[in-house]
């Protein structure tokens, strides 16, 4: 089952998502763009994300438990997300993956392609890509 995470979600969101303030979090799943995956009765993703320039939707974190990689459940909560963000009617989505890490590659597999990317002082390259509806 895949929906809106809720208030009650608060709790094992945070356990695993510490790149946000507990008041971004909070703020992100009352405005509606905390999604979350479960396989039966237990929790295995998740996929945040919020507007950049505040009209493209840009995933700023797709997570996957680590006893549940490699499942498919990634794939599935892109595609819930695109269709959520195509009945908006948004033309476009976003994403950034560091250079360093393998998941260019899934994005690329679903169809993102290279649009920019952004050094920052002792980080790796971040590489942003983008997914046009109108192709």
């Amino acid at each position: 089952m895949i929906r809106y995470a809720d208030k009650n979600d608060f709790v094992i969101l945070r356990k695993w998502d510490k790149h946000i303030t507990e008041a971004e979090l909070m703020n992100a799943i009352y405005q509606k763009r905390v999604i979350i995956l479960f396989d039966h009765d237990h929790i295995v993703g998740w996929l945040r994300f919020h507007l950049f320039w505040d009209h493209i939707p840009f995933i700023n974190m797709l997570y996957i438990l680590p006893y549940d990689i490699r499942k498919g459940y990634g794939k599935k909560l892109i595609d819930f997300w695109e269709k959520e963000m195509l009945k908006k009617e948004y033309t476009m989505v976003l994403t950034s993956t560091l250079s360093t890490e393998q998941a260019q590659f899934f994005y690329r597999k679903s169809g993102y392609v290279d649009c920019g990317s952004l050094l920052l002082p002792n980080e790796p390259l971040e590489i942003f890509l983008l997914k046009d509806f109108r192709r």
